[in-house]
């Protein structure tokens, strides 16, 4: 968030702004999280233009990519960690800042093109990150579907998002999130029934996980507490 709020301020209010016709909002969780120390080697130009890697996995298996935003990114990094260690997978795990500065470079680079017949198109900045990931990939939100969805068009890959679609659902953070399908399991079992459509998981996989997980039991979901409910 440092990064962003400085980069606001000097395109709104700096000595080098070419456009200070221009607002900076921020959307702030009011979901307590652990907040891990910022790396040496962060892409502070992917955090500011939407997405950086945040996580690569090293596990042997099967790729996958998991693109998360917000209070997303633990539930992401905790499916890496399940994928690799109970499914065989290889999932890097993704923090995107911001669906839409991403939908807005790719249309803008979409126009660029159509306004420049005959000369290279630009790539989008998305597609450029996400150029040398291999597999599917799944986008969680605990917005809708719709806000990810934005970037599909951009992406040449098998592509899946989970969100809070629907009406409202009262009860704990878990108990939501497992409601919404958008929760670590939902993340686990969307890879794995994504790799099954490729033929790189067994095709039984994603059926076996839902039980084992109890998918389709909201008292039994477990994400989202990890700083108590507010």
């Amino acid at each position: 968030m440092g990064h962003i709020i400085r980069n606001g301020l000097e395109r709104m209010y700096g000595p080098e702004s070419e456009d200070r016709n221009l607002m900076y909002y921020l959307t702030v969780y009011n979901e307590p999280i652990f907040q891990p120390a910022e790396p040496e080697n962060l892409d502070v130009n992917g955090v500011l233009k939407g997405i950086y890697r945040v996580s690569a996995s090293d596990a042997e298996g099967p790729k996958s990519q998991i693109l998360a935003s917000g209070v997303s990114v633990p539930w992401a990094l905790e499916a890496q960690r399940i994928l690799a260690e109970d499914w065989g997978v290889s999932a890097d795990v993704w923090s995107v800042t911001s669906w839409n500065e991403l939908r807005r470079d790719g249309l803008a680079a979409e126009e660029d093109a159509f306004l420049n017949p005959g000369q290279p198109a630009r790539v989008p900045f998305v597609a450029q990150q996400l150029a040398g990931a291999a597999g599917p990939i799944v986008a969680v939100t605990d917005y809708m579907k719709a806000v990810p969805d934005q970037i599909r068009q951009f992406l040449p890959h098998q592509f899946a998002s989970l969100g809070a679609d629907g009406f409202g659902f009262s009860d704990t953070r878990a108990a939501a999130r497992r409601f919404f399908k958008n929760d670590t399991h939902s993340i686990v079992v969307k890879t794995l029934q994504l790799l099954a459509s490729r033929g790189e998981v067994d095709g039984g996989v994603p059926a076996y996980a839902m039980d084992r997980y109890k998918l389709l039991d909201v008292n039994a979901g477990t994400t989202g507490g990890a700083g108590g409910d507010a």
